[in-house]
């Protein structure tokens, strides 16, 4: 069980070292830009290294092909719309960063993320 848990905490820090690396450093400006304009290639390139990037946690769990595949897809498709949904909103409402809702919604975008890096350790550890 104490050895579960450990492996838990390793994915977690792949997982959230991933975010920081794909969200922060490796993030272009015309990703940044483009990611509110639905189905445009910057914001598919972004949540395609963050998906991509999931799979290091693999070398920690490894999991079964068919959940390894849905794991990668579901961080894909989670990625996308929360990063879309958040610039959207951000644009509509016309945000700036000197607003409190827009650090509300910088928040509640990176709590998403972090919520489904917690759903991947799950789905790790129950298969």
């Amino acid at each position: 069980m104490v050895e579960q848990a450990y492996l838990v905490l390793i994915v977690l820090a792949v997982l959230t070292t991933k975010h920081l690396i794909f969200d922060f450093f490796l993030q272009s400006l015309s990703q940044i830009k483009n990611k509110r304009i639905y189905g445009h290639r910057d914001g598919l390139l972004h949540a395609a290294g963050h998906a991509a990037g999931t799979c290091v946690a693999f070398a920690v769990i490894t999991p079964s092909l068919a959940v390894g595949i849905g794991i990668v897809v579901a961080e894909f498709v989670l990625h996308y719309h929360f990063d879309w949904l958040k610039e959207e909103i951000g644009f509509s409402l016309k945000l700036r960063q000197d607003q409190r809702q827009y650090w509300w919604a910088f928040g509640i975008d990176q709590w998403l993320h972090q919520m489904t890096y917690l759903g991947i350790a799950f789905v790790l550890v129950a298969t």
